[in-house]
């Protein structure tokens, strides 16, 4: 059984692969991803395909309408990749772990360094970019905003300060 704090890199791994697809860090994540868990050389190019079907499926949800589909996605890749690097993590000897323990440590870390710069605590969503907030099917929704917030785009030759 690993300790805790490796149980929580490795689900830390899972979150990276999931959180660098379709960034500019997916190139160096994959990278790395491929090389630690394909350590003997032979298995690297059947991390790369699943790296890619990740990737692959991670953008064909985030253009479905169904409701939740991407958070799905996510959650279930990050999972898988959580359980491959907690079994790599397992399998290795000791002398060879705190290796990789090191470079799952520096993935992780990169992928933290290339994020969008926004953050938010327990409980809360931060974007970098546009966020909807949309009630279907008699739902509520609410959002609280710490910020600016511009609803609606000047409209043209209205007086702007």
């Amino acid at each position: 059984m690993l300790p805790q704090i490796l149980v929580g890199l490795a689900a830390a791994g899972g979150t990276a692969v999931v959180t660098a697809a379709g960034t500019d860090a997916w190139t160096g994540t994959r990278t790395t991803v491929a090389r630690l868990l394909g350590r003997d050389g032979q298995r690297e190019e059947a991390v790369l395909l699943r790296l890619d079907q990740t990737a692959a499926d991670l953008a064909r949800a985030s253009g479905e309408d169904a409701q939740g589909a991407l958070e799905r996605v996510r959650v279930a890749q990050s999972l898988s990749w959580e359980t491959r690097f907690t079994d790599l993590l397992q399998d290795l000897p000791e002398s060879e772990r705190d290796e990789a323990v090191g470079e799952l440590r520096a993935l992780v870390e990169h992928v933290r360094q290339h994020e969008a710069g926004a953050s938010a605590g327990a409980g809360g969503l931060a974007a970098g970019r546009d966020v909807i907030i949309r009630a279907t099917h008699g739902g509520v929704a609410t959002g609280v905003v710490n910020g600016d917030v511009r609803v609606d785009p000047p409209k043209p030759g209205a007086a702007q300060d």
